[in-house]
Order: C-alpha cells, then sequence, then structure tokens
C-alpha cells in the first residue's frame, strides 16, 4: 500500500477508538431512545458519555452539542436552521470565497430566496481581510460564516476578532471547524462563536458522525424533521456506536493534540525544506505560519497537479485539493480566490500528515517527490 498523506480528506480510525466502539455493534445494540429496557438504557448512557466529550474538547456545555451525520449537515443545520428560525427579518448572510462548498452552496441557494448574500474575497496568504469585513456587516446581517482552518491550505483565521466584529453588529457567527478541531486548541468561550461544526472522521474517529456547536441562548429550528431526537433539532435514531467513536476520538485529541501537532510540524517542516531544496520554483500557498500543522499545499511549477497525483500514486497517496469537491477536476478554487492564476492553480498539491505518519514515510515521500525533479 502506498504511504498515506492525505489526513485531510479523511483520518484513518485510531485502533482505540475502533476498541470503543465495538461493544455497541455488537452486544450493546439497543436504541438510545428505547427507555423501557437495559438495552436502551445503557446507549443512552453511551450517547451522553460520548456527548460530554465533545463537549469537553471544545469547551462547550453537553446540551450545546447536537449530533449530526457529518460536517456538511451541521453546516447546513446552522445557516438554513439560523434562517428558519428568524424573526428579526434579517436578510443579510456573509461568507469567504475560500469556504467549503457545504457553506458556499448553502448560501449560494439561499442567494435564490429573500437573502442578499456577500462572498468576500481573501488576501493573498488566505487571510480575510477584517476591514472588508466590517465595511460589509450592517444590521440587516443574520449570519457570517467563516471556517476556522482551511481545508486546503490549513489557514487560520483570527476567529475571535471576526466573532467581535459580528456581534457589535449583533450578527450570528458560524465557523466550519471540521479542520480545526483535534489540530488546534478549539474554544468556543475564548473564540467567541455561536455555531460550530464538526466531523469525527477528521479526527481519527468513524465516517458518518458529526455535530454542530449552538451556544445557549441561539435559536435554531431543525431542518430534518421526525421523532424530535436531538433536543428536537435533528430528527433520526442516534448511531450509538458512531456517537462512541467520536466521543472517544475527541476524548484521545483533547489529551493528545498538542503532542500530535509539535511532532507533525516537525515532520510537515523536515519534508518542505527537503522539496524546497529539490524544486527552487517550489511555491508554497498559504500563509507560511498561520497554518496547522501537517498541511503542505505547494505548487511545483512546471507540472500539473493531476500529473503528480497520478504518477505518484503507487508509492504515496496525496491529492490535488478538496476531496469533497474532486470527481471531476478543475483548479483549486481556493487558490484561484487567494489569485493565483488558472495555470498556477493547476500546480497546487495537498500534502497532510498526522497522528500515525512516521519520519521513515516522510524520508520515502521526499525521495519519491525529489525524483518528480527529473522531469520539469
Amino acid at each position: 500500500m502506498p504511504i498515506y498523506l492525505d489526513y485531510q480528506a479523511t483520518t484513518p480510525i485510531d485502533p482505540r477508538v475502533r476498541r470503543a466502539m465495538l461493544p455497541y455493534l455488537e452486544e450493546k445494540f439497543g436504541n438510545p431512545h428505547s427507555d423501557g429496557h437495559v438495552f436502551g438504557w445503557e446507549a443512552s448512557d453511551a450517547v451522553k458519555s460520548a456527548r460530554a466529550k465533545v463537549a469537553e474538547l471544545i469547551n462547550a456545555d453537553d446540551d450545546e452539542v447536537v449530533f449530526t451525520s457529518g460536517a456538511t449537515e451541521s453546516c447546513n443545520l446552522a445557516i438554513r436552521g439560523l434562517v428558519k428560525a428568524d424573526t428579526e427579518s434579517r436578510n443579510r448572510i456573509v461568507t469567504v470565497a475560500t469556504e467549503h462548498p457545504a457553506v458556499l452552496e448553502t448560501v449560494k441557494d439561499l442567494q435564490r430566496s429573500r437573502f442578499d448574500t456577500v462572498i468576500l474575497p481573501v488576501e493573498r496568504d488566505g487571510l480575510v481581510n477584517l476591514s472588508v469585513l466590517k465595511d460589509a456587516l450592517d444590521d440587516k446581517t443574520l449570519i457570517v460564516s467563516v471556517m476556522a482552518a482551511n481545508n486546503e491550505i490549513g489557514v487560520i483565521q483570527p476567529i475571535e476578532k471576526i466573532a467581535e466584529i459580528c456581534h457589535s453588529v449583533g450578527a450570528i457567527f458560524h465557523t466550519d471547524a471540521t479542520q480545526a478541531v483535534g489540530r488546534i486548541d478549539v474554544d468556543v468561550e475564548n473564540w467567541g462563536v455561536d455555531l460550530l461544526s464538526m466531523s469525527a472522521h477528521k479526527v481519527y474517529g468513524p465516517k458518518g458522525i458529526g455535530a454542530l456547536y449552538i451556544r445557549s441562548g441561539v435559536k435554531v429550528d431543525p431542518i430534518i424533521t421526525g421523532g424530535m431526537q436531538e433536543f428536537g433539532l435533528r430528527s433520526g435514531t442516534v448511531p450509538t456506536a458512531l456517537v462512541v467513536g467520536f466521543g472517544e476520538a475527541c476524548e484521545l485529541a483533547n489529551y493528545e493534540f498538542a503532542n500530535d501537532a509539535r511532532r507533525i510540524d516537525s515532520l510537515t517542516k523536515q519534508l518542505y525544506c527537503c522539496l524546497e531544496k529539490r524544486f527552487p520554483n517550489l511555491q508554497l500557498f498559504g500563509h507560511t505560519e498561520k497554518r496547522i500543522a501537517g498541511n503542505l499545499n505547494v505548487g511545483l511549477l512546471g507540472l500539473s497537479a493531476q500529473y503528480i497525483v497520478k504518477k505518484v500514486s503507487n508509492r504515496i497517496a496525496i491529492s490535488t485539493g478538496s476531496a469533497c469537491s474532486s470527481a471531476i477536476y478543475e483548479p483549486s478554487r481556493v487558490l484561484i480566490a487567494l489569485g493565483y492564476s488558472r495555470e498556477v492553480a493547476e500546480t497546487g498539491i495537498r500534502i497532510s500528515l498526522g497522528r500515525f505518519t512516521t519520519s521513515q514515510e516522510i524520508e520515502t515521500a521526499s525521495v519519491v517527490l525529489s525524483e518528480l525533479n527529473d522531469t520539469v
């Protein structure tokens, strides 16, 4: 198997997470909403415990965490749910050009109704210009959505400052923190966010489960109706095993992310230094320092990303950008939003390291990628 260096697309399940999940896939199979027998009670207790672990990781209260099927649903619930609940007739929605499609496509869809939507540009380094943001907001702004850490270039936005600007006009602030949770310190109180989306499979948990943090007092209406589970905000039977896995993954992240980040950052710098020596025209996309550990989005100018990814696919697994929108190849819209030409954007490859990446793997990856120098 090739070396896996696509941790921003998804992470492998940590073996400890898998072990925690197994009983709830086998003998502890009860429905957590069945309150008349022990099978339901033990499942319900497991969900309650997992919810507490997720909440603890982001410094939230347990009842502020709503389980969903993943970050895409969380983003939709945050934005569409707030729109449904709005009684103040605010009609402006503001977001950023480098957001994940889960946000951008939702905002564009709402533009077809009564909403005035604003999609802000970013600076060359991927950061939001706070003055531009401030000028875009008024007393008609309902919600602002800005990703905490970008899924392609790893850039970390100044979330606290953005929250302050939003609240100065009475707007609700949502952040898609899918790439941030488990990689940096995410604290909803310090950040001042009102809504926060996250997903288990980006933090060494299972696919198919995520959560939306909803600050107490923020009114959101459900977008999926039925049995009124999850505080009436997300109907459907809560998948106990997935929730348990999510909780275990969050508990592990709570204790290990700082050490993980230091080790991963060191390996990332090791790989980047090697590439920089081998490719004099190497282009690093995004802010050089304000980015999550483990992200390298680089262009080997003269080589298309598609060519590189295919050429090395038998030995290392990397990507051309977001795995969520890569069925049809196009130059990265994120790199285009940074102001790069189509030609340069077509060279961008995303290399992302994680918890299980080893120094030996980075040495091998360096050799494999360096061999591309002969084809430039």
